[in-house]
């Protein structure tokens, strides 16, 4: 499989901009003509500085509203033409796009676009040079590729062919099925965008809000697949509008981009229509069947009072780690782990970032061939140096430079804990154990703009979809939230974007200095007993507005005795059309941290109405701005 990406879909100068689609692992770029015209040297240089990355240039683009001019705008469009072939060829590329009509001068008429087409192939040919059209969706008269399919099968011309535009033809909707009557020969190339689903005007949708393969809602996989059938084995090329990537890191912003076609291209290959499409072999997504451990990493002192929180969470201490200053707590099939070693990547971490939940394992069925997929997918691999006779556990480099270890029960990854772990029969405080049965879902909060990146992360590497974006209501702005899911429950994550440091979510970021997990989510089936054990075991329990508690019970019409009894715990309480949903909190550790517990039955939320009066109660417990830590 063959890979490019227009120029016009990162940020950045142009040589940057080269840079970035270079060390991503692209194969070709399209060249935007106005990247062009805004850089100083001449078409020779830019064709040399492509080639000297390694990158074929597939694509010199657009030129616009050329078929059916009336004279005499028809003859200075074909002067126009010819000085585009100039630069094409000065560049080293011999394909340029047209794109449909949408001038109002312009004439319709399939005939006479198609007799404007056979000539520019007549002039093309003498250059050795190849035209592909384009159908924009908001075409003055072509707006369906197959309307541009028939001008170009009439126009007749060797050096006339088409070029297919997922976004073109996924937000019109118009039939996929019908890209397989097409000629592969006849596609020059293929251009890919998803959106998310907004009713809006096309063009304002497609300049604004296009995003990468599976960052959005389109069904750019069956698009693909259809492009596949044809027996294409050209370029795949991402041509990308989007405001916030105009923003971004072109670095990052390129890598998304090729991780996207990667996944993609592994997609289609597992359809029975993918026989020419050439991708990378890989493991399928794995499937996660839980959280493995959290751990934190801490200094002497944070720790202290980190295990002091845990115990009242009804956490024992059951093992020490054999080599290093690692410290086991279980409940349930909970794990936590606090390190504070003094070498190593966790104290690296909390150099950078404090006291924080840096890593996470995810427990799925094959570690390695999960591993194997995920450097296939672009991600960054992790490793240090472990003792002799300790497990190595397979890892790779997750949100906020946090770690992500991947675990199964396999070997000795089954037995690391035993393995590497020394028991510990003293528990300390004999406190009450508070029903905690699993992690029902871990909370990581990032930039906003940083949201579409690890969304394609984990879906692309994991089985998992992701849910509709959500907006959080924060007295001090609004965090846009989505969470990445599996059909059993077993993976929860999700991910709050913050998009000010007045939020919550961005105090946690501004004071973290970067993305991480700000909140762990633990499941009880009682939480009425937890909360009881809870108390007995002197845990401190985010204290909820009592006006809350008559609003929501006229809200779901509860009980007077069930009201008072979540108000008596600082409980919160949602429902939707599958179950109901109780949450208690924490206050703060740190900038912001915090544990809670939930107890749902069928409910398929995160209680996201209840946000606004947990972020309320959080707020009041955070260091004020400007005051130092004591």
């Amino acid at each position: 499989m063959k890979t490019s990406i227009a120029t016009v879909s990162i940020s950045g100068e142009f040589p940057e901009k080269l840079a970035a689609i270079a060390a991503a692992g692209f194969d070709g770029v399209e060249i935007f003509e106005n990247d062009f015209l805004a850089f100083d040297g001449s078409p020779a240089d830019v064709g040399r500085m492509v080639r000297d990355h390694g990158l074929e240039i597939t694509l010199f683009q657009p030129f616009r509203d050329f078929e059916g001019m009336p004279e005499p705008l028809r003859s200075r469009t074909f002067d126009r033409a010819e000085r585009k072939f100039d630069i094409m060829q000065q560049l080293g590329t011999d394909l340029v796009l047209v794109c449909s009509n949408v001038s109002p001068a312009s004439l319709g008429g399939i005939d006479r676009a198609a007799a404007d087409f056979h000539e520019l192939g007549e002039r093309a040919a003498k250059r050795g040079l190849k035209v592909g059209y384009e159908a924009l969706a908001w075409g003055r008269h072509i707006n369906d590729h197959r309307d541009a399919w028939e001008i170009v099968r009439r126009a007749d011309h060797a050096n006339i062919g088409i070029i297919l535009d997922s976004f073109h033809t996924l937000s019109r909707k118009i039939d996929i099925n019908s890209i397989r009557s097409i000629p592969k020969d006849k596609i020059f190339i293929v251009q890919l965008a998803d959106a998310p689903l907004i009713d809006m005007d096309l063009l304002y949708w497609s300049r604004h809000f296009r995003n990468m393969p599976g960052e959005g809602d389109l069904p750019v996989t069956e698009f693909t697949s259809a492009i596949a059938a044809t027996g294409y084995d050209g370029y795949l090329s991402l041509e990308i509008f989007n405001d916030q990537f105009r923003g971004g890191s072109p670095k990052a912003i390129a890598a998304d981009g090729h991780r996207s076609l990667i996944y993609l291209g592994d997609q289609v290959r597992r359809s029975p229509e993918a026989a020419t499409l050439s991708v990378p072999d890989m493991p399928q997504q794995a499937a996660v069947k839980g959280v493995g451990f959290v751990e934190f990493s801490a200094d002497e002192k944070d720790a202290e009072d980190l295990t002091t929180i845990l115990k009242t969470l009804g956490f024992r201490q059951t093992a020490r780690h054999r080599s290093k200053k690692v410290s086991l707590f279980e409940q349930g099939e909970i794990r936590l782990l606090v390190n504070t070693d003094e070498q190593g990547f966790a104290n690296a971490s909390f150099a950078v970032h404090g006291t924080t939940a840096y890593a996470v394992a995810l427990v799925v069925d094959d570690a390695q061939k999960a591993f194997a997929r995920a450097i296939a997918l672009g991600a960054a691999p992790f490793e240090q140096v472990v003792a002799e006779g300790e497990v190595r556990i397979p890892a790779i480099r997750g949100v906020g430079g946090g770690l992500v270890y991947l675990i199964d029960d396999k070997g000795d990854l089954g037995r690391f804990a035993d393995i590497d772990f020394i028991p510990v029969t003293n528990h300390g405080d004999a406190l009450e154990t508070t029903h905690l049965l699993h992690v029902d879902h871990i909370a990581q909060t990032v930039a906003y703009d940083e949201m579409l990146t690890w969304l394609l992360f984990y879906t692309s590497i994991f089985e998992a979809r992701k849910t509709p974006m959500v907006d959080i209501i924060d007295p001090a702005g609004v965090v846009r939230s989505q969470v990445v899911e599996n059909a059993e429950g077993s993976l929860r994550i999700t991910l709050n974007g913050a998009e000010n440091r007045r939020t919550l979510a961005g105090h946690f970021i501004a004071e973290k200095f970067g993305s991480g997990i700000q909140h762990l989510a633990f499941h009880t089936d009682d939480i009425f007993a937890t909360a009881a054990a809870l108390r007995a075991n002197g845990f401190k329990p985010l204290p909820i507005s009592p006006n809350y508690y008559g609003d929501v019970e006229a809200r779901f019409g509860l009980d007077p005795d069930l009201t008072e009894r979540l108000k008596a715990d600082n409980i919160l309480y949602d429902r939707d059309d599958h179950g109901e949903y109780f949450q208690l909190y924490s206050t703060t550790f740190g900038e912001g941290f915090f544990f809670e517990i939930v107890q749902r039955s069928g409910y398929r939320g995160y209680g996201a109405a209840n946000a606004i009066f947990r972020i309320a109660a959080l707020k009041k417990a955070l260091r004020p701005e400007g005051v130092p830590r004591a």
